[in-house]
């Protein structure tokens, strides 16, 4: 996911190039009295405990201090922050707050809740203006409204203003591999990231390896069982595992695992970038443009329509077919009880050793996949299976992105009162420090700094990641990609999406009845803001309903259907995939 520079044109030197004088200038705004004994004792401690790092320990020592300057102002206050619930955020609450409170004496307290209620908190401060929290971790998939709504700082603003005194000399944002998510169309950086991961391909390797296997499905399928390039191989793998190889080792195995309960996490199962690996939308990094993922179309940067009609996306032929074959490899080769899971009941199904494959799996439960002892990983330790880049559908285009990936980033609010800003902004740039990063990163495997990935110590652990360390540097990374700014306000779109989509599943509509429906939804929120002007000059200005045959007459999205939806799979071996990667080529 990452990467494009145009924030580094905008944003002021030091904070974002290292500038010299600037930060000479920003280091000499603290106060210059040395650490007190007791400090130093705790910075030492914290030192060892952070280990390791980027910096050497003198560095680290450095920025603790600088720390412990720029907090004495606020020593004693009550700061709260909040974080949707993941092993990296646990860390955070558990261990980080806990050491940012001793060094500094600010009293921080950093509650861990479920996504959909970060969301709901934000929500609430940003409609009653009431300060709810002091700062959040919130996924960057609302970029585009926090632009529009006008709610969050600008945090190139902020580092350069009013918070110039509270920002870390160090920080250094260039080195953060997510922040061209967390930029807004006008350049300015609203977001700095906190933990990312991907949503990638994930296979059995020692089944995929084995010569009986693969002597099969070649002789089946005239090409090589090997990791998919596109969505008919990955259909051809699902069925053979399925309905020819149905056993292995005494267990029945399945060739597919997904989810489909009707449930707020059966969104995330399609805006998740779903559409665009099928091949909806519009060339372009991080997202397609004029049309992206969700399938909504932007003039310059207003939002003009999702539906066909309208030039969008969203129940256009690519759209439909994402969701007839999410359907399709649902009910003909998962494990039968998968319809009726959510999200986080289906998660560690894979790590139970029935799963041959999953098209779409997130790199957050890598950790939890890596465990000594389950059927998924070997008695060294090392995994039995391996990640890899999503194969797409027909419809994709080289220029798209492939997938997704989830930037949840540190966001505060003009309506926290602006001390209470400064100290939680102090708290999340400790989190992200780069005395705490590359630490941090060991424990959750969400990476965020270029330089962590580059380390020796990514390095020793690669092999027991099944490819997380070789997938982030890799140039393929750059095509998983969040939310980005063409949607206008995530959390009034998102629930339209799980609430249509399982309506498909369940058979109450069909396809293209559940993404047109879909789409004049989302059109109708899209014309309530045109109305209220919410916006500025990015509010939606919906096009005027014309015939879909004009849209797709014209080059790019939407497409109009293909005449083979299932052209031959493709393969490709995973050694091959990763000597290309070495190579830096991204195939």
């Amino acid at each position: 996911m990452l990467q494009h520079q145009t924030l580094r044109r905008r944003l002021t030197g030091a904070v974002m190039a290292g500038g010299i004088g600037v930060l000479l200038a920003m280091a000499s705004a603290a106060p210059s009295a040395a650490m007190t004994p007791d400090q130093e004792a705790v910075a030492k401690r914290i030192i060892e405990e952070l280990q390791p790092s980027t910096l050497s320990k003198d560095e680290q020592m450095k920025e603790l201090e600088w720390f412990v300057k720029a907090a004495e102002p606020y020593k004693g206050m009550e700061i709260n922050v909040v974080s949707e619930t993941l092993t990296t955020h646990e860390f955070e609450s558990k261990t980080l707050a806990k050491l940012f409170s001793e060094l500094t004496g600010i009293k921080l307290k950093h509650d861990l809740i479920q996504e959909g209620d970060v969301i709901e908190k934000l929500q609430t401060q940003m409609q009653s203006g009431r300060n709810v929290y002091d700062a959040y971790v919130n996924d960057s998939d609302l970029i585009g409204t926090h632009v529009r709504y006008g709610q969050a700082v600008a945090l190139s603003d902020f580092m350069a203003g009013e918070g110039k005194d509270v920002t870390l000399p160090t920080l250094d944002v260039k080195d953060f591999i997510g922040t061209s998510f967390t930029t807004g169309p006008d350049g300015k950086l609203y977001q700095l990231p906190d933990q990312q991961f991907a949503n990638l391909y994930w296979f059995r390797a020692d089944w995929f390896a084995r010569p009986d296997l693969k002597e099969k499905f070649k002789a089946k399928y005239g090409y090589d069982l090997g990791v998919p390039l596109d969505w008919s191989a990955y259909e051809d793998i699902a069925d053979f595992f399925t309905n020819d190889v149905k056993e292995i080792d005494g267990v029945r195995v399945y060739g597919h695992m997904d989810y489909g309960k009707k449930d707020p996490s059966l969104g995330w199962r399609f805006t998740d970038a779903w559409l665009s690996m099928a091949g909806a939308g519009d060339k372009g990094l991080p997202n397609g443009k004029p049309v992206d993922e969700w399938g909504i179309r932007v003039e310059g940067c207003r939002p003009a329509g999702a539906s066909v009609k309208r030039g969008g996306d969203t129940n256009g032929p690519a759209a439909v077919y994402s969701l007839t074959k999410y359907i399709d490899w649902l009910k003909k080769y998962a494990p039968p009880e998968a319809a009726g899971m959510t999200f986080s009941e289906a998660g560690p199904v894979p790590a139970q050793g029935a799963v041959a494959q999953q098209i779409f799996w997130y790199t957050a439960f890598t950790a939890d996949m890596t465990k000594k002892g389950l059927p998924v990983v070997n008695e060294d330790g090392s995994p039995k299976w391996r990640m890899a880049p999503s194969p797409h559908g027909p419809y994709w285009e080289e220029g798209m992105k492939l997938g997704y990936q989830d930037v949840g980033s540190w966001t505060l609010l003009k309506s926290t009162p602006l001390e209470r800003r400064k100290a939680a902004w102090l708290y999340a740039q400790f989190t992200v420090s780069k005395t705490a990063s590359l630490k941090k990163t060991l424990v959750g495997l969400t990476p965020i700094r270029e330089s962590d990935i580059q380390s020796e110590a990514m390095t020793k652990v690669a092999p027991q990641l099944g490819g997380l360390v070789e997938f982030y540097r890799s140039p393929a990374r750059v095509a998983w990609t969040p939310t980005g700014t063409n949607v206008p306000d995530y959390p009034k779109l998102a629930p339209l999406w799980w609430q249509n989509i399982a309506e498909a599943v369940t058979g109450e509509r069909t396809p293209q009845q559940a993404m047109d429906n879909l789409a004049d939804q989302m059109e109708q929120v899209m014309a309530r803001m045109e109305r209220a002007k919410i916006g500025g000059e990015c509010a939606p200005q919906l096009n005027k309903p014309e015939d879909a045959k004009v849209w797709f007459d014209k080059p790019g999205a939407p497409k109009p259907k293909l005449a083979n939806e299932k052209p031959k799979g493709e393969t490709v071996a995973y050694d091959d995939l990763l000597k290309a990667w070495k190579e830096g080529r991204a195939r």
